[in-house]
């Protein structure tokens, strides 16, 4: 008998998952909470039941035998989901609530680095408006104002002007743009350098990193626009050399997850570190204590390795064995509706998936009407292609999705276009 595994979450990223593991001589089926009706084209079964109602899904996991679960977003692990499952006796991959916390708080990921000598931007954490107000006069702009809790990616501003800081302040402090997640902020200082992201697969000290890549966060062409959940993203990162992406596991990642044991809270699951290389080194900008998106789309198709085989060895105490592939590029694009991170538009058709391609798609916001795919959400889906060259990616994902059609939709003309030019 193989396994039966239960993947929470219903995005671009579950899809990659979920496609992954379902891709495993070892694994006889896989369902998906809430999953998307784009998922049901490569064979993972959809389960009715939203990803905040564990009772019910802890239900399921003992009807249908689930030998283990993954989860896929923040919002269910900060909710406890790891904690409720195993008080269960239910196997599930990922961290605790209170390890979450690394991510579901800004200031206390900033105590961590701070108590562990782990680097990162000059910072401070307020909940009082005039307070807040002072510190960015005091050190003037380019500054950086992040809401301390969950904010779906959206809650960071990068203020090229003090005004535009002091708006952020009011917005967060004042008018309360994010709720409590917005109650306290981070100021930091602007790091001037790369960025890219480094995750691993963590159990407790044991930290196994993978390929890194780089996400476009901003919504158009050239890095403008307003902050979204991701426009795109490559792996591996040219630019970044080996001996810094090391460096980075040794000063950061290893540190983080000791640190997290001496807390008290020991994290198992997927560690995504976002990462800066700046003149001084890498230096932290975030921490997330799941798999990113659209990271997940492009680092996935780097693994040669078993993902089911990982997940499971991880759970049951083995040492897993991981493989990345040593040549080629990966690179995805988000198409998105417009409008979006704002107010956008739903109900435009979405293309099927290829058939016998060497391009994948992987489906986000999308619904199925009278057999019709429908787009349903801000992010819709994304395409990947890998290839020997990133140019050779980019292009091929450009060809395809200028055929396809995205009437109401959108998406970035520029990923990886840094990274070909600095080659």
């Amino acid at each position: 008998m193989g396994l039966n595994i239960l993947v929470i979450g219903s995005g671009g990223r579950e899809h990659t998952i979920a496609q992954k593991l379902y891709q495993s001589p070892k694994v006889d089926s896989v369902f998906c909470a809430k999953g998307n009706a784009g998922m049901k084209k490569d064979g993972i079964q959809l389960v009715d039941i939203a990803e905040d109602d564990h009772v019910s899904l802890i239900e399921f996991a003992k009807e249908q035998k689930i030998d283990w679960t993954f989860v896929g977003p923040e919002i269910p692990l900060l909710n406890g989901i790891v904690d409720d499952f195993t008080a269960e006796g239910l196997l599930i991959f990922g961290p605790t609530k209170a390890a979450a916390l690394i991510e579901g708080s800004k200031d206390f990921a900033k105590e961590l680095m701070n108590r562990y000598n782990i680097p990162t931007a000059e910072h401070q954490t307020f909940s009082d408006f005039e307070r807040a107000k002072a510190y960015v006069l005091e050190k003037g702009a380019s500054i950086v104002i992040k809401a301390d809790g969950l904010a779906a990616g959206k809650g960071v501003v990068v203020a090229e002007t003090t005004a535009e800081a002091i708006e952020a302040l009011e917005d967060m402090l004042k008018e309360n743009k994010f709720g409590q997640s917005g109650a306290k902020v981070v100021v930091e200082e602007f790091l001037e350098g790369e960025e890219f992201s480094l995750l691993a697969f963590v159990r407790d000290q044991e930290v196994y990193p993978m390929v890194i890549a780089q996400d476009h966060k901003r919504a158009y062409d050239g890095d403008l626009g307003p902050n979204t959940g991701g426009m795109g993203a490559y792996a591996p990162v040219p630019q970044i050399p080996r001996s810094l992406i090391e460096k980075a596991v040794s000063t950061i990642v290893r540190p983080a997850a000791l640190g997290m044991i001496e807390e008290g809270k020991p994290f198992t699951g997927i560690l995504y570190t976002g990462l800066i290389a700046t003149s001084a080194g890498p230096k932290v900008i975030e921490f997330n204590a799941r798999f990113g998106d659209p990271e997940t789309q492009v680092v996935l198709q780097r693994l040669n390795s078993d993902l089911a085989q990982i997940i499971d060895d991880l759970l049951h105490g083995k040492t897993p064995e991981i493989e990345w592939k040593q040549t080629g590029y990966s690179l995805g694009v988000v198409v998105a509706a417009k409008g979006y991170p704002g107010e956008y538009q739903k109900d435009h058709t979405v293309p099927a998936a290829f058939d016998a391609s060497d391009e994948h798609i992987y489906y986000a916001g999308v619904k199925e009407t009278s057999g019709q795919l429908l787009s349903n959400g801000g992010r819709v889906y994304l395409v990947e292609a890998s290839r020997d060259t990133l140019k050779e990616a980019q292009e091929a994902v450009y060809e395809r999705l200028e055929k396809m059609d995205t009437t109401g939709l959108f998406y970035r003309k520029d990923i990886g276009f840094k990274a070909i030019d600095s080659i």
